[in-house]
């Protein structure tokens, strides 16, 4: 297994990075600024250059690898276009140029409340129907695929709370570690219950903690 990171040099892909290297895993570091990403993650970090929003870069990217995880979103702007540009056509791009490649597995960083027009984070430029788009386009794709829609993303690494996973549009609040979303990702490419679902993940700290192998088999 080889994993192209697209979105590595985020909050939540720096972490997924971290999680493949503990579990020896070989991964490339989709990155559109070779510099400056050299200065955030880790040394030794393979980076390929390339952009979501350019089909062509990201064909010479994925060249050899066999999964992919997607970790991109669009940053708070004044451009209307944004979550429409980065969550919807980056992510399609990225599908198309999976199918392409013959792709094992996809693995999409999306959110929770994606369902939920009438929801706050929609005054962001329709940021969550963006990305319920975008994973409408990974589930029909043909794909093998996980979308895994946390709650309020933390940057807390010491945050211990234990993970709870549900099926899609069954969890409406709660917070997760950024973390626990990056380890999330990266064990849906190692457990084979974990595909073509859609998983939705919060933390709480009374929850009974299980295995990832549980967790994703309990996802009808």
């Amino acid at each position: 297994m080889q994993v192209l990171v697209a979105g590595a040099t985020g909050e939540t892909g720096r972490r997924v990075i971290t999680h493949l290297r503990d579990r020896n895993i070989p991964f490339k570091a989709l990155v559109r600024d070779q510099q400056a990403a050299s200065a955030i993650l880790p040394a030794g970090t393979e980076m390929v250059v390339g952009d979501v929003l350019n089909p062509a870069s990201l064909t010479a990217a994925i060249a050899g690898c066999t999964a992919l995880i997607c970790a991109t979103g669009a940053k708070p702007s004044l451009d209307p276009t944004g979550p429409y540009q980065v969550d919807y056509v980056g992510t399609q791009n990225l599908v198309n140029v999976a199918k392409a490649a013959g792709i094992e597995q996809f693995v999409l960083v999306s959110s929770l409340c994606v369902s939920r027009f009438f929801h706050p984070l929609n005054l962001f430029w329709l940021v969550l129907w963006w990305k319920k788009q975008a994973e409408g386009v990974l589930a029909q794709s043909g794909l093998t695929y996980t979308i895994v829609r946390p709650g309020g993303l933390k940057n807390d690494d010491s945050d211990e709370r234990t993970l709870v996973m549900a099926p899609a549009d069954t969890l409406f609040e709660g917070s997760v570690p950024r973390w626990k979303v990056a380890a999330t990702c990266v064990e849906a490419l190692l457990t084979p219950s974990a595909q073509n679902k859609i998983v939705e993940i919060v933390a709480q700290t009374e929850a009974l903690e299980q295995p990832y192998s549980d967790l994703f088999a309990g996802i009808a």
